[in-house]
């Protein structure tokens, strides 16, 4: 069984071809002829379009047509009514004082009609096409004939000026523009390409071939696998511009060997961090990468995190919509390359850093150890005298305990060949000299003595040094790691455009690229396959955009780049994920199979019967393309990285779906006592609803008011209407449209759609729509409940989430969230055992009788704080000892937390000897005094 093998199944299962398109325009479709193809003045049908791209913001709704063919012609033995561009391309319409600029916003794309590629190639390649003057330029009523007839449709005559009605009897073809409405975004050849995939060479070496066969290689595929920018063995080996947790830095050291890595998480829970800073990594290593989502909006998030931190300049091209830009930024060619000092200047910069930061560290944890071990004597005094006397040459002021650690090392070895028995005997006897113990003596009490030893030292050395105080500390790391960061960022930015990756060959690539993007989509494609696809990526090693758009914008060459990442992945069909697969040796895929998924349109009869036929019986379960998305089939492959800490919502947003949906697995946090009880999520009861073709007229009427209220303050991060049902989302879309003109829509930051439309998306906002009321048929109330749907709807909110329903007696998950919506929020759970510490009970004692709240063992994450001082947004974390799990977490934690936006306060009962009248005092004074303004 080989790669080609299952292209070609998977190709027999595609579509053969995009929907063969005869009307343009109908019911909720208008048709807006332009006086001028560029430009087009304020009336209210164009208004109207504006508005509606503005509420769609993410889809890009909008298509200008060239050249069109209007009338009626025979198709397939049927009379068809033709509106029809010959030519069409997605625009935006910029306002101005006296009308609307058509900008384009992606591809100029011949109709689909056209199935000869080589003739669909020439008319591509006519000159001046679609540009200034065209369509009055003589040759355009000859192209347009042979275009027409190409199509398979004959036009009796062509004119200039469109018809004001549709002729029964003829096709007239049209030398003007118009703007219209499509929602198809993923029109395309999806068969034809996976055929042309299944006949290249070198796919046995790619994700794909990962994926489906396996074994995998754990080379590590083209990228150097050696510490970037010059880290030595004592710095944390994962160095990046982002600050990430421990669950993602595993994620960018899985991605350096493992040939798939899988990684899942719920919204909101890092994982554009993670696949952005792996991405990153493997590009400082000498590699390449291309970054696929699903959405416009993942792609642009993730661009959003690649431009908010330093690092290389990506090629960005989501929804085609950039590619003008990439084309234009190519064609002014490159400068030249950083030289090889800049790098050396970088890799000291970068060590400089990393070993401030280390040393920081290093600090920190010495003083955290030595706390530690002085907490822990009160434990090791009744043992002391029977430890003495066992060993009693640990408890000389002078013995050196790491030495005898590494005896006691030594002495525990395994293995049993001969020079493995005598090294421990050798160990064992240097141990007993080093501890004066006798041969008696087991090795457990010479361990339990150097512990105890080591308490006693901390315990009296500790006082002379004034007892643990880290204020000063905490506030250099975060300054040193960030210094770190930039650095790193600087020399990420200059190795990615260093003269060794802009070689003569790669700028020649990086030439042919910006020629190819400025052809027609049929010439491109030839263009790109005869590309040096290993210059291009050396020139330019990070790419960012859509699934939908790979094809039209990179060679089809297997293994072009080190790795590919494929986000949105549980949203992705094999179907398109195959050909991006394909392009890289090694595969991260992000996704969360608890929302909404692909929607696939193949019988479980044409899968059976297209593996049976390629004798592919037996991986039936990786090949059932109705069912198994990307995400699960590398799931299937690999095992599964889960980012567990939750960043984005406040408790109550997301608490449902935490328990509901992810089985309490979630981390907030965002937990704090400024938004632990914050009520935020409204239900609005709508009173006598009845639903008509789909749509609660009183649903939408309630949408309106609500946002009418909203009109005078909007949120920050806009607003976002949303519903299960399509024929609901139309109604509230038409009634804003209605109330609101596009600069209104654009102030409010209004946007509108399915759940399905705004899978990946979020704002401040949401106001979900439900549309059902108690009588409606079964199958309505059921496609509502749907799990995956259902956690989409109620994670979109950042901020808020209005439920506008007219149910009153809702049953099942709905029935369970809106209850849950309308009870009064729990505090968080808090824990005794840190409470139980004698320190910390004293402490907080003396705070409460300063009139300051206290609240022990509060909840953050998957940490607590020894005790969380102070109510609302004022409330700080206070550490008052070692965390229970050693210093490393304790590390963690104060870095998580501080990233979180708490005021984190240390209060060691050593800095204090012991005294918590003094410490309490101090503290307060110190809250009041943090909390004034600067000045």
């Amino acid at each position: 069984m080989h790669a080609a093998t299952i292209l070609t199944a998977l190709a027999d299962l595609a579509p053969a071809g995009a929907e063969r398109v005869f009307d343009v325009s109908g019911t909720g479709r208008p048709l807006v002829w332009l006086p001028e193809p560029h430009r087009g003045p304020r009336t209210a049908r164009l208004d109207r379009l504006a508005a509606l791209d503005t509420l769609h913001r993410d889809e890009r709704v909008l298509r200008r047509g060239l050249a069109f063919l209007v009338g009626t012609a025979d198709v397939e033995g049927a009379r068809r009514r033709i509106r029809l561009p010959l030519l069409a391309q997605p625009v935006r319409l910029e306002r101005g004082l006296r009308g609307y600029r058509v900008l384009p916003a992606g591809d100029l794309e011949l109709t689909s009609l056209i199935e000869d590629r080589d003739l669909a190639a020439r008319l591509e390649a006519a000159p001046g096409l679609a540009g200034p003057g065209w369509l009055t330029a003589p040759g355009t009523t000859a192209w347009l004939t042979a275009a027409a007839q190409a199509a398979g449709l004959k036009v009796t005559s062509v004119v200039a000026t469109p018809p004001r009605s549709i002729d029964d009897e003829t096709l007239t073809g049209v030398t003007a523009a118009a703007i219209f409405v499509t929602r198809d975004v993923f029109a395309g050849r999806l068969r034809d390409t996976l055929l042309n995939w299944a006949g290249r060479p070198g796919l046995a070496d790619t994700a794909l071939s990962r994926l489906y066969l396996g074994p995998p290689d754990t080379t590590g595929g083209g990228a150097d696998a050696s510490r970037p920018n010059g880290a030595e063995a004592g710095q944390d080996d994962v160095l990046s511009p982002l600050p990430l947790n421990t669950a993602q830095r595993n994620v960018i050291r899985r991605t350096r060997t493992e040939p798939v890595v899988v990684v899942s998480g719920a919204p909101g829970n890092g994982k554009s961090h993670a696949l952005v800073a792996a991405a990153l990594d493997v590009v400082d290593r000498g590699g390449s990468v291309l970054v696929a989502t699903q959405s416009v909006h993942a792609a642009e998030v993730l661009g959003e995190l690649l431009r908010r931190y330093p690092g290389p300049p990506p090629v960005l091209f989501g929804d085609a919509e950039r590619r003008e830009a990439v084309a234009t930024e190519l064609a002014g060619g490159s400068a030249v390359g950083v030289a090889d000092a800049q790098l050396r200047r970088d890799a000291d910069a970068v060590a400089a850093a990393g070993d401030r930061a280390a040393a920081i560290r290093s600090g920190i944890t010495a003083a955290l150890e030595q706390e530690r071990r002085a907490t822990s004597l009160p434990g090791w005094q009744p043992l002391l005298p029977a430890l003495n006397h066992d060993a009693p040459a640990v408890f000389d002021p002078d013995a050196d305990l790491a030495e005898i650690r590494a005896a006691l090392t030594g002495a525990n070895q395994d293995g049993d060949r001969w020079w493995q028995r005598l090294r421990r005997t050798y160990a064992s006897r240097r141990l007993r000299r080093l501890t004066g113990a006798g041969p008696d003596v087991p090795v457990q009490r010479l361990m339990a003595a150097v512990d105890a030893a080591a308490a006693v030292r901390a315990a009296a050395r500790l006082p002379a040094l004034g007892g643990t105080e880290l204020t000063a500390a905490w506030s250099a790391l975060a300054e040193a790691d960030a210094a770190l960061a930039d650095a790193v960022g600087a020399a990420l930015r200059h190795q990615a455009t260093s003269a060794r990756r802009w070689t003569g060959d790669a700028r020649r690539a990086a030439n042919g690229l910006g020629t190819a993007l400025r052809a027609g989509r049929n010439r491109r494609r030839e263009l790109l396959a005869g590309l040096d696809a290993e210059a291009l990526v050396r020139a330019l090693p990070l790419w960012v955009g859509t699934v939908a758009d790979v094809e039209d914008l990179l060679p089809p060459v297997a293994g072009m780049f080190d790795l590919v990442v494929l986000d949105e992945a549980a949203h992705v069909d094999q179907l398109r994920a195959a050909p991006v697969l394909a392009r890289a040796r090694r595969a991260l895929v992000a996704g969360d199979p608890r929302q909404l998924r692909f929607v696939s349109f193949v019988s479980d009869v044409e899968v059976a019967a297209a593996l049976h036929r390629h004798g592919l019986d037996r991986v039936a379960d990786r090949l059932d393309v109705r069912r198994a998305s990307a995400f699960d089939l590398a799931a299937g492959a690999a095992p599964v990285t889960w980012l567990g800490e939750h960043y984005r919502s406040a408790p109550h947003l997301i608490g449902f779906s935490a328990q509901r949906f992810y089985g309490g697995r979630l981390e907030l946090v965002t937990r704090h006592p400024g938004n632990e009880r914050t009520d935020a999520i409204d239900v609005l009861t709508v009173a006598e609803a009845t639903v008509v073709n789909g749509v609660n007229q009183a649903e939408v009427d309630a949408v309106l008011d609500l946002i009418g209220t909203l009109a005078d303050r909007p949120p920050e991060g806009g607003i976002a209407v949303i519903s299960p049902f399509r024929a609901q989302a139309d109604a509230i879309e038409a009634a804003l449209l209605s109330t609101y003109d596009v600069s209104e829509i654009e102030r409010l930051g209004l946007r509108s759609g399915t759940v399905h439309a705004f899978q990946g998306s979020e704002a401040d906002l949401v106001i979900a729509s439900l549309g059902l009321v108690d009588d409606d048929p079964p199958s309505r109330h059921r496609f509502l409940a749907e799990p995956n749907l259902f956690n989409v709807l109620i994670t979109r909110a950042r901020k808020r989430l209005t439920v506008v329903t007219s149910l009153r007696s809702p049953e099942g998950i709905l029935g369970d969230y809106l209850r849950y919506a309308e009870q009064p929020l729990p505090s968080p759970s808090e824990s005794g055992n840190r409470a139980a510490d004698p320190w910390i009970r004293a402490l907080a004692a003396e705070l409460e009788r300063l009139g300051l709240p206290v609240r022990a063992g509060y909840p953050v994450g998957r940490w607590k704080l020894d005790l969380c001082v102070g109510d609302g947004a004022e409330a700080v974390g206070v550490i008052c000892g070692v965390h229970p799990e050693g210093v490393a977490a304790h590390v963690e934690r104060q870095r998580t937390l501080a990233r979180a936006g708490w005021r984190m306060y240390d209060v060691f009962a050593s800095h204090w000897t012991g005294d918590p009248i003094r410490a309490a005092l101090d503290l307060a004074a110190r809250i009041t005094s943090d909390a004034l303004p600067q000045r």
